[in-house]
């Protein structure tokens, strides 16, 4: 049998495998490169997960070099850390969040560049994409409990780094959270690093509310009744800054308009209005 170690269960882990599921296993780890890969053992099935078998990018020094000269918080990108400190990264956020009563996937084993993990189900990306032809209000309503439930992530003092719809599942009504590879709040206060998630949400929220409007209205209404009076007013910020940019982006939409740059403007049109108080009747 397979247990996991001490460690591990003093944060609340704990997985027994049969004899043949730590041989697959083992076969599996040792003898491939993938990133992601799932794996069917006899209990269920399980994913591996990877770190230092892509190449690095050069983006995120690009980003960081470039952050060093403006004068926005909100744009500095994660520490790069080699493949061990990504993995312990990752590894050191999944039980944070455990101890702070969210959903995560349970941790079957974890090595220096590699984590395996329990199978959660159908991601929130995977339930929208069903119910869009399906079940219009179900849709729209699982848009809203995901904003609800960063929240209540925010409010408990902690952020994701890359929200997104794929990295979120369900589990016994709550939201549960996956893929912790950014650590924003490392580079920049709590604050704006939750004004960040919430922006980061809104890309692929606002392309897939069906109902539009009222749907997002409702969305940020969720996240905002739950969220840090200092995170709100760090996305009036943040939306501010970035409003500036939506000439030139509506400007390059008009001869080549890419599903960021959409993502973009709509998201960033939408707070940018909808961060601002209403006036009273």
């Amino acid at each position: 049998m397979f247990a996991a170690s001490a460690d591990e269960k003093a944060q609340g882990f704990e997985v027994h495998l049969e004899d043949e599921d730590v041989t697959a296993l083992m076969y599996a780890l040792l003898n491939s490169k993938r990133r992601i890969q799932k794996i069917s053992l006899s209990t269920g099935s399980v994913w591996i997960k990877r770190q230092g078998t892509e190449k690095p990018s050069w983006g995120p020094k690009a980003q960081s070099f470039l952050s060093k000269f403006l004068p926005y918080s909100f744009m500095r990108p994660s520490p790069v850390l080699d493949p061990a400190g990504m993995m312990r990264r990752e590894v050191d956020t999944m039980r944070l969040f455990e101890a702070r009563g969210f959903p995560v996937p349970q941790i079957v084993y974890s090595s220096t560049t590699a984590v395996v993990l329990e199978d959660v189900g159908l991601t929130i990306a995977q339930q929208l994409d069903r119910l869009q032809t399906t079940d219009v209000d179900a849709h729209d309503e699982l848009l809203i409990g995901v904003a609800a439930g960063l929240g209540d992530l925010h409010s408990a003092g902690l952020c994701h780094g890359r929200p997104h719809v794929r990295d979120f599942y369900m589990r016994d009504g709550r939201l549960g959270f996956m893929d912790f590879e950014e650590t924003p709040q490392a580079v920049m206060p709590l604050e704006t690093a939750q004004a960040r998630d919430l922006w980061l949400l809104f890309l692929p929220l606002s392309q897939r509310a069906i109902k539009g409007t009222p749907s997002l209205d409702a969305a940020y209404e969720a996240w905002a009744s739950r969220a840090p009076d200092a995170a709100i007013a760090e996305l009036r910020r943040l939306v501010h800054v970035l409003g500036r940019f939506l000439p030139l982006a509506r400007l390059i939409g008009r001869v080549q308009m890419g599903s960021d740059l959409r993502r973009f403007i709509k998201a960033t049109d939408y707070l940018k209005n909808a961060v601002n108080p209403k006036p009273q009747a």
